[in-house]
């Protein structure tokens, strides 16, 4: 049971909030965006249910990423340090090969940053009981 309510329900409940996060974001702010840059590089927004799925597991593994950094460091080393490994590398990648649309940014950036560290807090709070 110590395993279970150290390891797995932190990673288990922070996948879980960062799944949430990142869809209503998705949905509510930025999709838009997406499809539209898309459209602009006569490309059509791959929107399949299998892309859910894959960006599900992106959020599990972010917080795979949230609950190995947490044991090192404190909790704002441990926001900044998962934005930066999963946020901004991915930007950085995906404006390199000119995917990004530059204007969620100003969305995106403060966003993702909340998030992490919500996602940060409950790794703290559920690993160290």
């Amino acid at each position: 049971m110590g395993y279970f309510k150290k390891t797995i329900l932190p990673i288990l409940s922070t996948g879980i909030w960062i799944n949430i996060s990142e869809t209503v974001r998705w949905e509510l702010l930025i999709k838009s965006y997406w499809v539209d840059h898309y459209q602009n590089l006569n490309l059509v927004f791959p929107n399949e249910p299998l892309n859910g799925v894959i960006w599900m597991i992106w959020g599990f593994l972010f917080a795979i990423t949230v609950f190995i950094i947490s044991k090192k460091f404190n909790l704002l080393q441990t926001t900044f340090l998962s934005w930066f490994f999963v946020f901004v590398m991915m930007w950085i990648v995906i404006w390199n090969v000119d995917m990004l649309p530059k204007g969620i940014l100003w969305v995106n950036a403060p966003m993702s940053l909340v998030e992490a560290f919500i996602a940060a807090l409950i790794c703290k709070k559920l690993s160290n009981k």
